[in-house]
C-alpha cells in the first residue's frame, strides 16, 4: 500500500511582502503568488511603479513605500506593515565600471540594495514574522563569474550568500535563503539595442542549459524557498549552470 503523499504547498491565507514590486521581476513574483493564494504588501521606494504592478493584480494589495538605504524608512515600514508570513527582496542597485572610475554614493547604494538593505530588513522586520516564515533575498551569478567592470556586483552578490547564511542561524527557527539569477530576459538588457539578441544568443549558446532565463524561471525557484520549510541558509541558483560555464 502506497504512502499518501503530502498536498503541495501553496501560499493560500499567507501574507506576503515583495520589495521591489514595481520590476518586471518584482510584477511576475507577485502576480504567481496572487494566484497561489498570497495577500500582498508591495514594497519599493517609487509608489508609481507599485500601483502600475498592483493594477495588474486581483485584489487590493497594500502598497507601501521603502527606501533600503535609509533606516527610518524601514523602520516606518515595519511599524506599516504588521504581521506578515514571507518577504522577498528584488532589490538591486548596479554600480558598475572599472574601478578607478567608482563613485562612492554608487557603491554605498549598490551595498544598501543587496547587503545593509536587508540587515535591517531582518533587524526591524524579524519580530513581527509569523512561525514558519522566511526571508528570500536576491544574490547573483556576478558573485560566482566576476568580470572586469563587475567588482561591485560580484563583491555585493557575495556577501550576501554569507549574509544569508549568518541570519539564518541567528533569526533560527525563521528561514533565510538567496536566489541567484543568472543572465535573464527581464528587460534589464533592452538598453542593448540591437545588440541584445546577440548577446543573449552567446550567453544561451556557452550555458549548460543552452538557453537564458525568463522571470518565471526565477520566480518558482523564489515559491520554493517560500514553501519548503527544510530550505534555509542556502542560495539556489537558477543560472542555467552560467556560473560554471
Amino acid at each position: 500500500m502506497s504512502a499518501t503523499l503530502p498536498a503541495l504547498p501553496t501560499l493560500e491565507g499567507r501574507r506576503l511582502v515583495v520589495v521591489g514590486a514595481g520590476s518586471r521581476m518584482g510584477r511576475t513574483l507577485a502576480a504567481r503568488a496572487s494566484s497561489a493564494g498570497a495577500e500582498l504588501i508591495l514594497a519599493g521606494p517609487d509608489t508609481r511603479k507599485l500601483k502600475a504592478t498592483a493594477d495588474e493584480l486581483p485584489g487590493t494589495p497594500t502598497i507601501l513605500a521603502l527606501d533600503l538605504a535609509d533606516e527610518d524608512s524601514v523602520a516606518a515600514f515595519a511599524g506599516q506593515a504588521g504581521a506578515f508570513d514571507h518577504l522577498v527582496s528584488t532589490a538591486a542597485m548596479p554600480a558598475n565600471g572599472p574601478v578607478a572610475e567608482l563613485e562612492l554614493a554608487a557603491v554605498q547604494r549598490a551595498f544598501a540594495a543587496k547587503v545593509t538593505g536587508p540587515l535591517l530588513l531582518a533587524k526591524h522586520l524579524a519580530g513581527q514574522m509569523r512561525e514558519g516564515g522566511s526571508f528570500t533575498f536576491f544574490s547573483g551569478v556576478a558573485a560566482w563569474r566576476p568580470a572586469p567592470g563587475r567588482v561591485v556586483m560580484a563583491t555585493t552578490n557575495g556577501a550576501l550568500a554569507f549574509l544569508v547564511e549568518a541570519l539564518a542561524v541567528e533569526l533560527a527557527p525563521l528561514r533565510v535563503n538567496a536566489v541567484s539569477p543568472g543572465i535573464v530576459d527581464s528587460g534589464a538588457w533592452d538598453g542593448m539595442g540591437d545588440g541584445k539578441e546577440a548577446f543573449l544568443r552567446q550567453i544561451a549558446d556557452r550555458n549548460p542549459a543552452r538557453r537564458v532565463g525568463t522571470p518565471d524561471d526565477v520566480v518558482q525557484a523564489v515559491l520554493l524557498t517560500l514553501t519548503n520549510p527544510y530550505i534555509t541558509g542556502t542560495v539556489l541558483h537558477v543560472d542555467g549552470g552560467g556560473r560554471l560555464a
